[in-house]
């Protein structure tokens, strides 16, 4: 562990995972009452599934919120409402999953609603989260896919340290059709913790 993993505040986030503040954003796990923001946010055309299977509906988010839950009890996955600090309205999800069963290896996919981005809400979520995966989680890389054509993501992660490593052809739908995607990641000894990171265990 790193002088700098062993500033961040250490928790056992597979009992419960704590409120993460940064400048723009606050994060926490989603909840019931999360319903009908995520059923708006999941319903963007360019929304991530998260491992979502069948059509979206109301069903389908109540799932992934009890899966959210569950998955973090197994260990196996972590997962962050977006919101604004300064108005607590949701505005994204955001979330880790292991790649390899000692979770040293993960990806990280993120939606934003349009009315976030250019506001540096990702910049923001996604150094909270990418310190909590590398300190709290034990991740050593994080792997993201990012569609070729989003601007801003790639320069959010060329800003946090990331290395696009190729081109995934053909390998996410997006209405109709597929689009091409880049992969980027990012390793544990590139990365630069958040100065002051914030993190309040709930109860």
């Amino acid at each position: 562990m790193s002088n700098n993993d062993a500033a961040l505040p250490m928790f056992n986030w597979r009992i419960e995972l704590p409120v993460l503040t940064g400048r723009v954003v606050t994060l926490r796990e989603p909840a019931a009452g999360d319903h009908a923001a995520l059923l708006d946010l999941l319903s963007l055309p360019d929304a991530t599934r998260f491992d979502r299977e069948g059509s979206l509906g109301p069903a389908a988010v109540k799932r992934l919120i009890d899966r959210a839950a569950r998955d973090r009890g197994a260990g196996v996955a972590f997962t962050y409402v977006i919101a604004f600090a300064a108005t607590s309205d949701i505005v994204g999800l955001i979330q880790v999953r292991q790649l390899d069963p000692s979770f040293e290896i993960a990806s990280w996919d993120c939606t934003l609603a349009p009315h976030a981005r250019g506001t540096g809400a990702f910049f923001d979520a996604a150094r909270l989260v990418g310190s909590f995966a590398f300190a709290s989680a034990g991740a050593s890389r994080l792997e993201a896919r990012i569609d070729v054509d989003n601007g801003r993501a790639t320069a959010a992660l060329r800003k946090l340290g990331a290395v696009e490593e190729g081109i995934l052809r053909r390998s996410a739908r997006r209405g109709h059709g597929f689009v091409d995607q880049q992969l980027w990641a990012v390793l544990r000894d590139a990365w630069e913790y958040c100065p002051t990171p914030q993190a309040v265990k709930v109860h």
